[in-house]
């Protein structure tokens, strides 16, 4: 089992920045891929970016490219998402997840459904 607790959401004004932090604890494996999604109301959980823990090759979706940065402490088992010129589009929560994935394709990074670990989320509302 992989705990993972994400905190750092909040208000932010449009064209802010927030940055937030996944710590993930119990059976980490460098094996994993850490991702983040987001969920606005009413809407499907979205993709935002992922790291691979191993190597720590990156992903974006198109919407975060540009604004965001993913990265990762091994020390401090921790992932993180650093958010810049937030948008009122980007309101939403935040999940951390974490993935086993052998072969590490585009298609199976980006889906929320790969992901074998969950956090609780974190609630990003930015203010226009």
């Amino acid at each position: 089992q992989v705990q993972l607790v994400e905190s750092g959401g909040g208000l932010v004004q449009a064209g802010g920045s927030l940055r937030l932090s996944c710590i993930a604890s119990g059976r980490t494996s460098s094996w994993y891929t850490m991702g983040w999604f987001r969920q606005a109301p009413g809407k499907e959980r979205n993709f935002v970016a992922a790291i691979s823990w191993s190597d720590g090759r990156t992903y974006y979706a198109d919407s975060m490219k540009g604004r965001g940065t993913i990265s990762r402490d091994s020390a401090k088992n921790t992932v993180y998402l650093q958010m810049n010129s937030l948008k009122p589009e980007d309101t939403a929560v935040y999940y951390c997840a974490a993935g086993l994935f052998f072969v590490p394709t585009i298609v199976v990074v980006t889906t929320s459904s790969s992901y074998n670990y969950w956090g609780q989320g974190t609630q990003v509302t930015v203010s226009s």
